[in-house]
């Protein structure tokens, strides 16, 4: 027995650690592009891109926007570290929330989440988030909350980390599969070789709230980007404008090292 412990002592002393997250070696957004893309556009935009350095680039990164359907990856995080879940498996009755609720934008399981979460849950995800700027609205109006694209990429970023361990591959797994008829913006526009987890936010498709926010992988390589736009004047308007924000920021990603 004390020959088979220093067996597996060795073997986790001598093997090696795994690799570190990284951003791509040579590439830098397209800040200026996209700059120049959103002043030309209507309405209000601010964005910004981290890497997992904590290194942003961005305009307008600390303005702060209603968050819309975007403060349902809040909810979902929230919702998974509750002291009744986070020790035990997700279940039907968990995903019958968490999954209409991401995957397709449902506000019926959102209010319900957040009811069940309460403000206070939402403070916790953003202290440890390490947010600046975040503002909960009560649960009748959970879309009003307010956020910054600076604290949002500084979520995205990081999310297994902000997620139970237990729960981190189902957090992911739902953001990943946002439903085929929402995946405009980003999802238009994901760099080849890359994957991406995201959660967009419309309001109630008027174009006075267009933003997403993404988590963008390719092997242990990651960044994360987010794009807040209010006053579009219509949702198609509103969706252009993210499209052409986030294909401005991330050229030439899909070529990168």
């Amino acid at each position: 027995m004390r020959r088979l412990g220093l067996a597996v002592l060795l073997l986790l002393v001598l093997a090696p650690a795994a690799e570190a997250a990284s951003p791509p070696e040579d590439w830098v957004p397209g800040i200026a592009s996209a700059t120049r893309y959103a002043q030309s556009r209507r309405g209000n935009i601010s964005f910004a891109v981290r890497f997992p350095s904590g290194r942003i680039y961005g305009y307008r990164t600390q303005r702060t926007a209603p968050s819309a359907s975007v403060l349902k990856a809040m909810l979902m995080v929230a919702y998974l570290n509750r002291r009744n879940v986070r020790s035990r498996n997700v279940t039907r009755s968990d995903l019958a929330l968490l999954a209409p609720m991401i995957r397709r934008s449902d506000n019926r399981t959102a209010y319900r989440i957040r009811v069940l979460v309460g403000a206070g849950g939402l403070y916790r995800v953003a202290r440890k988030v390490g947010m600046r700027r975040f503002a909960a609205a009560p649960a009748g109006s959970w879309g009003l909350s307010r956020i910054t694209a600076a604290d949002q990429t500084r979520f995205f970023i990081d999310l297994e980390r902000f997620v139970v361990p237990r729960h981190r591959a189902t957090a992911l797994r739902l953001l990943r599969t946002v439903t085929r008829s929402q995946r405009w913006g980003i999802g238009q526009v994901i760099p080849k070789g890359w994957t991406a987890y995201f959660k967009g936010g419309w309001g109630s498709g008027t174009g006075a709230i267009d933003n997403q926010v993404v988590l963008l992988t390719r092997g242990n390589q990651r960044i994360s980007a987010a794009v807040l736009t209010t006053a579009d004047g219509s949702h198609a308007y509103g969706k252009a404008t993210l499209r052409g924000v986030f294909k401005r920021l991330l050229s030439g990603l899909a070529k990168s090292g």
